[in-house]
This record gives C-alpha cells, structure tokens and sequence, in this order.
C-alpha cells in the first residue's frame, strides 16, 4: 500500500467514506448531526488541510487522513478495510512526512482515542464541546 495525493475531484468517494465509517465508529452521532457536518467537511474541512489517501486494487479510496500546521484533522478508514494497518500507515505518513505531533479526538470514540494512545500519543487536555460548539467533548492529544 502506498499514501497518495488527493485530488478535489475525489472529494464525493471520501466523503461517502467518511458517512459510512462515522456511522460504524461514531454511535454517538445522529443522522441530523450527519447532515449537518456533511456539506461542511466537503466544502470547507478538505479543501482547508493536506489531504492523503490509500486505495485499494482497484483505485478505491479505503482511508485518508488530512493535516494542517502539525495537526491531524482527520482520519477515516473505510469499515471494510478496517484493522488492516491502514491507519498506523496514514498516521505514521503524516508524524514522518507532514510533521504531525498534534490530533483531536472525540472522547466518546474510545477505539479512535484508544489507536492514538497506542501509537505514542498523549492526553494535553479536554474540551467539553467540539469546534462546532456542538457536546462532543474533545480530547487534545500530542506526541
């Protein structure tokens, strides 16, 4: 497996990702929450940080990970793909290539919380809300 670049045009296939690993990762969600988060992260989340992915054979995107100024934004696997070492390869591109020594976490995914901690990552500290004001308490974690 190799980390590629993201072009804008696969912004529709990653966001379809994102929908179908947030409603297996993330239980605490609802589908209005869904909606909402939606046309924010296709028009304003992936066009504002680096993104890289991992296809499969057949040139499907089945993870990605976005960064900016040293902090991961966001990493996705897709559900199918999953337990597969994807996301210690992504994880792993963005500390060695893009610098990364920062991520936020929702403390209520205790799998995602639980896959940084192992990969070296520490609590700094926790905010009730998330950036959307929304109560999803959020754990800042740095290497």
């Amino acid at each position: 497996m190799i980390v590629e670049n993201v072009r804008a045009e696969d912004y529709p296939e990653m966001l379809s990702l994102w929908e179908d690993s947030v409603r297996v990762t993330h239980d605490f969600i609802t589908e209005d929450d869904i909606e909402f988060f939606k046309p924010i992260i296709l028009e304003q989340a992936f066009p504002a940080v680096t993104l890289r992915c991992v296809k499969d054979a057949n040139g499907a995107i089945i993870g990605f990970i976005g960064a900016n100024d040293e902090k991961i934004e966001m990493l996705f696997i897709a559900n199918s793909a999953r337990e597969q070492g994807i996301g210690k390869l992504l994880l792993q591109y963005a500390i060695d290539t893009l610098n990364c020594t920062k991520v936020d976490v929702n403390e209520q995914n205790p799998a995602a919380v639980g896959f940084y901690q192992h990969m070296g990552f520490k609590l700094v500290s926790r905010s009730p809300l998330d950036d959307m004001g929304k109560p999803f308490p959020i754990l800042h974690l740095s290497l």
